[in-house]
C-alpha cells in the first residue's frame, strides 16, 4: 500500500490543523493505521493509531484530548485532527499502516508515507 500525507503547515500556538493520509494500491479496510511524529534530534514516536473499523483508537499521553484520529474507508483516507497545538507539537508527521484488524505495537508498522511538516510557532 502506498501512503501520501498532506495538510501540514505553519500554525500559531492554540491553533488547529487537520492532516490527511491517502492510501492506494491495496484494499484499505484491512489495515491498522497510525500517525507518528519526529522532532529534530529526537526519535520517531507514535502519536495515534486506529483499528480497521475505527472502533479502536490509541493516543499518546501528550496529545490526549487535543488530537483525534479517524478514517474513511470509502475514501481510503486517515485523518489526524490536531487542536490546541503547542510549540512542542512541531515535528514531521508520518502516516503508517500495517495489515491487521487491530492496533499493533509501533515497531510493527511496515508501510510509511513521506511525512508532512507541522510547525507551531508565533
Amino acid at each position: 500500500v502506498q501512503l501520501q500525507a498532506s495538510g501540514g503547515g505553519l500554525v500559531q500556538p492554540g491553533g488547529s490543523l487537520r492532516l490527511s493520509c491517502a492510501a492506494s494500491g491495496r484494499t484499505f479496510v484491512s489495515y491498522a493505521l497510525a500517525w507518528f511524529r519526529q522532532a529534530p534530534g529526537k526519535e520517531r514516536d507514535l502519536v495515534a493509531a486506529i483499528s480497521w473499523t475505527g472502533a479502536g483508537t490509541y493516543y499518546a499521553d501528550s496529545v490526549k484530548g487535543r488530537f483525534t484520529i479517524s478514517r474513511d474507508n470509502a475514501k481510503n483516507t486517515v485523518y489526524l485532527q490536531m487542536n490546541s497545538l503547542k510549540p512542542e507539537d512541531t515535528a514531521i508527521y508520518y502516516c503508517a499502516a500495517r495489515w491487521s484488524r487491530d492496533i499493533v505495537p509501533p515497531r510493527e508498522y511496515n508501510y510509511w508515507g513521506q511525512g508532512t511538516q507541522v510547525t507551531v510557532s508565533s
